[in-house]
């Protein structure tokens, strides 16, 4: 049974102060100016490139590809293996979690230590071209809302299970870097406005690694239908 799983001992429930507005975004992709022909190239264009094209590169490859359960979590890891055959790489690349970082810079500092580090061990490794370039994109992002809105633990659990797996990206992947702190838009409001701590943390352990972005879904529904119906049953 992982952590997520654990059982959630019976809250004590409140009616939430404010609504939980759960909202979307929308992104419309464009191709920067640069490029890398190698790893070296990489390298320095990891330095340089603007924050949102590692941002699209690592947060947004969750969404993009949630329906795969397996495979590199990040853009520059699957370049690494596929496009230059460095398996060791590409596995470094994706062993970051973005979950522990709440801003982009940190993120850039430890994708170019990995690579630094990397190429001071492979020298050959990094001028040797690649079977392909790898073009730094970006995204501009606009939020918009749904008509999805929670006055009530059991209207937020009926969002969680009708929004879009876009809308669950949004609040529970995209909200680490929006709020700049280690959790997400669910987890703050269930605790803050809904008083269910245990349920919150609970939520915050959930894998996005391990999980698509349904699989986080039904795992929210699930923490979230447990905690009510304990309280049903030790009301």
């Amino acid at each position: 049974m992982s952590t997520s799983e654990n059982v959630i001992a019976a809250p004590a429930l409140r009616k939430p102060q404010k609504p939980f507005y759960f909202n979307t975004s929308e992104h419309l992709l464009r191709i920067g100016r640069q490029k890398a022909n190698n790893l070296c190239e990489l390298l320095s264009a990891l330095q340089t490139c603007p924050d949102d094209s590692i941002f699209q590169h690592t947060f947004r490859t969750l969404q993009e590809h949630h329906f795969i359960r397996q495979g590199f979590s990040n853009d520059f890891a699957h370049w690494s293996l596929f496009a230059c055959n460095e398996p060791a790489l590409a596995e470094q690349f994706a062993s970051v979690d973005v979950r522990e970082f709440t801003a982009i810079e940190g993120l850039r500092r430890r994708m170019v230590e990995i690579l630094d580090e990397f190429l001071e061990t492979h020298n050959i490794s990094g001028t040797r071209p690649a079977h392909e370039p790898f073009y730094f994109c970006a995204a501009d992002i606009v939020v918009l809302p749904t008509t999805f809105c929670a006055n009530s633990l059991a209207e937020f659990l009926d969002g969680i299970n009708q929004v879009t797996v876009h809308s669950i990206h949004h609040h529970f992947i995209e909200a680490r870097l929006r709020l700049h702190r280690m959790s997400n838009d669910f987890s703050g409001w269930l605790e803050e406005e809904a008083g269910l701590a245990e349920v919150a943390d609970a939520i915050e352990r959930i894998d996005i690694y391990a999980n698509t972005m349904e699989g986080v879904r039904r795992q929210i529904a699930r923490i979230v239908s447990q905690a009510m119906n304990q309280n049903v049953r030790t009301a």
